[in-house]
């Protein structure tokens, strides 16, 4: 790995987007620091002493502990990935934004421009959420004028940290929103290693074998695939006749990736948010959606199988897949061309989506069932438990994956030059 590491950086192109995915990250983490316009963080600390076991605390851990001190960006990403999840979800039954999806980069750009809007709307509205909260439990001292200045802060906050994570997307080393949400979870380990470190005699010795065991497990399944072979047969391109040849199609076993486990906790974010404006209803919405509870859990399961599915038909689409073939003259050996291929590659798509679904849904479940009954502490089992681990285990293995397909590029222009 280390090796790996050091040639990369040799490369110039990809030195360069690693100190500009550094920079971006410090600017974040700058953010994360700068108080909003009138807010009084050490009050608001001070109310977020108990809400460790809390869906704010899941909140707080995604906006790597900005919330808690409500600086401007307090709402972290998750705005923009709760628009993205409902832009998504709208284009299954809205005819003009999947016939969007179908005309390439001008219809992703559109659809994007939809999403950025949809960020600001809902990062307006949690604002206003948030400060509602926090006033009514006497955190927040802030009349009418000071009340929208907050509110419109935190959405311009939102806004430039969104244009952040496109950045690096564009010009870093990879998904800008994942590495933005692995950021904000790196940053509680060393609080979350001390808590073990003075923890009980079971919470250091079952810890690290959980970290351990969630680490190696997500590594093996993450880079596990399926290789259907593909034939290549001889045709004329012009008047050159070209050569066949023999490949293989990987399917991944999870091809998802780590965004079903954000998509979830998003998802299962939004009722308490929208619970703030309405105080009767705040302790019993906290309750049913506290992380950890059965009902949360077995709601996130769910929530992650459902969503693996989902993500897996976009992202792999077995009648496109098909058809490319066909044009270019591959085949699978022993299938025929077309419409049997697209059945056979569909079949094979859903037995390797099952288990990989219910192994994220595993992975982010049972870990936190053992560490919540094991009587572990409650900054080790936000920082250290199994959905933690498993975004930030996913998206280093994703980040390393796009930075050596990158060098192998180069190496590849390099070589032609």
């Amino acid at each position: 790995m280390f090796s790996w590491l050091s040639n990369a950086w040799r490369v110039p192109e990809l030195r360069n987007r690693v100190l500009f995915t550094a920079m971006i990250l410090g600017f974040y983490r700058l953010g994360s620091w700068i108080p909003a316009p009138g807010v009084n963080s050490d009050t608001v600390s001070n109310f977020f002493n108990g809400q460790g076991g809390t869906v704010l605390g899941l909140l707080n851990l995604f906006s790597g502990g900005a919330l808690s001190h409500f600086s401007l960006f307090a709402l972290g990403i998750m705005p923009y990935v709760t628009a993205s999840i409902i832009l998504q979800l709208l284009t299954v039954v809205i005819p003009r934004l999947a016939e969007l999806q179908k005309e390439g980069e001008a219809g992703y750009a559109k659809i994007t421009q939809y999403t950025r809007f949809l960020t600001v709307a809902l990062a307006a509205a949690q604002a206003t959420g948030y400060a509602f909260l926090f006033k009514s439990q006497h955190a927040l001292q802030a009349n009418t004028g000071r009340f929208v200045l907050i509110v419109v802060s935190l959405t311009a906050a939102t806004t430039l940290l969104m244009w952040m994570g496109e950045l690096i997307t564009k010009r870093g080393v990879g998904n800008g929103i994942s590495i933005l949400i692995f950021a904000s979870i790196l940053v509680g380990a060393p609080l979350a290693i001390a808590a073990v470190w003075n923890g009980g005699a079971m919470e250091k010795l079952f810890f690290p074998l959980i970290a351990l065991g969630v680490t190696a497990s997500v590594v093996f399944v993450q880079e596990g695939q399926r290789r259907i072979p593909i034939q290549y047969a001889k045709r004329m391109v012009g008047r050159k006749m070209t050569t066949g040849g023999s490949t293989y199609l990987p399917l991944r076993v999870n091809m998802a990736g780590v965004i079903p486990i954000i998509f979830a906790a998003a998802i299962l974010a939004f009722p308490p948010t929208v619970a703030q404006y309405f105080p009767a209803s705040r302790t019993a919405v906290n309750n049913y959606f506290q992380p950890g509870s059965w009902i949360y859990l077995l709601i996130e399961g769910g929530m992650i199988v459902i969503f693996t599915y989902f993500y897996t038909a976009v992202q792999f689409n077995p009648v496109d897949q098909a058809d490319n073939l066909r044009r270019y003259g591959g085949y699978i050996p022993g299938i025929r061309p077309g419409p049997p291929t697209a059945h056979y590659l569909d079949r094979v798509l859903s037995r390797l989506t099952l288990p990989g679904s219910l192994f994220l849904a595993s992975v982010a479940v049972l870990p936190s069932l053992f560490i919540r009954y094991a009587g572990f502490s409650q900054a080790s089992t936000r920082y250290l438990g199994g959905t933690s681990i498993l975004i930030v285990v996913g998206v280093a293995l994703d980040t390393m994956r796009q930075m050596e397909s990158q060098m192998m590029m180069r190496s590849y222009e390099g070589f032609l030059k």
